[in-house]
């Protein structure tokens, strides 16, 4: 095998990780559905706000959080502000990916309108829908209709996971 046949290699088992990752956040994503909504919250089954959501599948996934989510106001649609959620995605999951590559098990970012910060994360579920905690619905999962589709500001993959079998 020469360089170019190992870089390759390497290339599609990243990507064969982050596919698998992709795969298993879906899932747990999936378990989450139905939790309450709960500002500031992160307990499957108990109650979570988008954020929190994103925490604990995060932590079922590589066994602990990133980092302690600093207070957070509930209105997601505040003008101006700092990019607190858009750079928290970039330190943990590097820079965004363009909307056309973005697959299952992405976290999708969201601006309410132009001059907000990105407030609002789900994880996309499929090529038409994403799994997030809204408060009038605690974790749903929702089409991806042109009003949310318009609204997306980032679209982040998460690092690939390191699977231990039981």
């Amino acid at each position: 095998m020469n360089f170019h046949q190992d870089a390759q290699a390497a290339e599609m088992a990243a990507d064969m990780s982050a596919t698998s990752t992709g795969a298993r956040a879906v899932t747990l994503a999936e378990g989450w559905i139905g939790t309450p909504y709960r500002h500031q919250g992160a307990a499957r089954g108990i109650g979570c706000d988008c954020i929190g959501l994103i925490r604990g599948i995060w932590h079922e996934l590589y066994g602990a959080e990133p980092e302690p989510a600093p207070p957070y106001a509930t209105d997601w649609a505040e003008r101006g502000g700092e990019e607190r959620l858009a750079e928290a995605a970039i330190r943990q999951c590097g820079p965004p990916l363009v909307l056309g590559d973005a697959r299952p098990g992405d976290l999708l970012l969201f601006r309410w309108r132009a001059g907000c910060a990105a407030k609002h994360v789900g994880i996309l579920a499929g090529e038409s829908h994403f799994i997030h905690a809204y408060e009038q619905a605690g974790v749903i999962r929702s089409a991806l209709v042109p009003g949310w589709c318009r609204r997306i500001a980032a679209v982040h993959r998460l690092p690939p996971a390191i699977v231990i079998e039981k």
